[in-house]
């Protein structure tokens, strides 16, 4: 579903500070907005992936987009602008993995039923309830806006032996990243 008219953005590597920071709250909801956007599904689907943040695009900005289909099937893409967590309920484990650790997957416990309040691309407020895949993939692109990794979900031994593989392969030169964490 890639159009030619718009470029495909790089995908930002842990531990790159991008990642790391909250992002900022999205005034208006404009054609700037509306671009970004544009550029986010693209780059999701090519990677492929079912969940993006506007972070991991090197853009600040509180902006997610999930599709579980990975742009499969029409209609199932769902843009969060300053997206709000009001509600979550039970749990569930499952595998998750992140375009930006690439090749790594992990067992990540979340809840299984969540209430996002967000806006859509014509700025009006909307609320989505999510269960199973779906709530995991909306948590887990807004724990990118808030700053956080999937890495805080896993045990401090578990993450340390993770972040010893990334340092491994960015000295093998097998992944991108500025900074070794």
């Amino acid at each position: 579903k890639r159009s030619s008219t718009v470029p495909l953005l790089p995908i930002v590597l842990y531990p790159d500070p991008v990642l790391l920071e909250a992002t900022e709250a999205v005034d208006e909801v404009d054609a700037e907005v509306r671009r970004l956007v544009r550029n986010m599904v693209d780059t999701m689907y090519a990677a492929p992936g079912i969940g993006l943040a506007a972070n991991q695009i090197g853009v600040p900005a509180r902006v997610c987009i999930v599709d579980l289909t990975a742009g499969e099937k029409s209609g199932e893409l769902k843009v969060l602008i300053n997206p709000e967590v009001k509600a979550i309920d039970g749990s569930q484990i499952g595998e998750e993995g992140c375009l930006s650790f690439p090749d790594i997957t992990l067992e990540i416990e979340r809840p299984l039923r969540t209430t996002i309040e967000a806006l859509d691309l014509d700025g009006a407020k909307y609320v989505i309830e999510a269960d199973g895949l779906l709530a995991r993939a909306m948590l887990h692109e807004i724990e990118h806006l808030e700053g956080h990794t999937f890495l805080r979900n896993i045990s401090p031994v578990r993450r340390e032996m993770v972040k010893r593989r990334i340092r491994k392969r960015i000295k093998a030169g097998d992944w991108i990243a500025a900074v070794a964490p």
